[in-house]
């Protein structure tokens, strides 16, 4: 039975954004350890995304815009500005400090915001390889037709088709055009998936979902999704873990001991510094 998750409302300074994971009902999907959806926002000369340096571990960040443009400076020398249907994968691993802003040309005009934040959690055995940054343009992530629908796959594996995105677990992340009345079989074969509506209406079975929607599939069902109308979704999933996370701030580990260490490490300043971008943000009470 597909079970629907509610989103919490996260303050981030100058602007919000809907928090679908970690959640109280389902903490992961598949590797899937986050999902923040930012806006659509429309934000005054002079505001927007501002996040100042933090660190992470044991994680890789994916980010894809629908519109707008994000900065995004990191301790290891990457200065990359993604537009929308690029993605920016960062893989923290050991750990690695990152800032999110904008270019003065974007930030001192009024500007648009819409795109999607995800973490991945990493397997047992690469939580702490070394950090590494991705970016990826548009045009070399594969576009293709499934059952009628349009497809974008960001990363992973599926419907036969594979991201160039380097992954480090079995997983799935799309961005899923479907014209009226055009139904796509959902991905099963022992993953776990979760349906996100970003706009129109779709139905799972009986049921109907509107726009923000987050919908979890477990690996045992087979079910799939029918367009009332055009529609856009986002489909993640993948195998789950045998193993348990622990997230705290940040921070994500399979170790409690290990999330302690690098809370201290922030604290007293052992992680690097993120060259032109040496603001720091002090970690949560």
């Amino acid at each position: 039975m597909p079970q629907l998750l509610s989103a919490s409302e996260k303050d981030l300074g100058e602007f919000s954004v809907r928090r679908m994971l970690p959640n109280t009902a389902r903490s992961m999907v598949g590797p899937f350890i986050f999902f923040d959806h930012m806006g659509p926002a429309n934000f005054p000369a002079g505001k927007g995304v501002n996040v100042r340096p933090h660190p992470h571990i044991g994680i890789a960040t994916i980010t894809y815009l629908f519109t707008g443009s994000i900065l995004h400076r990191d301790n290891l020398g990457f200065l990359q500005e993604i537009r929308p249907g690029d993605i920016n994968w960062m893989t923290a691993g050991s750990g690695i400090v990152h800032s999110e802003r904008e270019t003065p040309e974007v930030r001192n005009v009024d500007h648009p915001l819409h795109g999607l934040q995800l973490w991945i959690a990493l397997p047992d055995d690469k939580e702490e390889i070394e950090a590494a940054f991705h970016h990826h343009p548009k045009d070399t992530l594969p576009v293709f037709d499934y059952e009628g629908a349009s497809i974008r796959l960001m990363a992973g594996e599926i419907y036969g088709q594979q991201s160039p995105v380097q992954t480090y677990s079995p997983m799935y992340y799309a961005d899923v055009q479907l014209p009226d009345a055009t139904t796509i079989a959902l991905p099963a074969a022992g993953q776990e998936t979760a349906i996100y509506v970003i706009k129109g209406q779709v139905s799972i079975g009986d049921t109907r979902y509107a726009p923000f929607d987050f919908v979890y599939v477990s690996p045992d069902e087979t079910l799939s999704v029918t367009a009332n109308g055009e529609a856009q979704i986002v489909l993640i999933g993948g195998k789950p873990f045998d193993t348990p996370r622990y997230i705290e701030w940040n921070f994500v580990s399979s170790s409690k001991e290990r999330i302690e260490q690098a809370k201290a490490d922030w604290r007293e300043g052992r992680f690097p510094k993120v060259p032109g971008d040496d603001e720091f943000i002090p970690l949560p009470d």
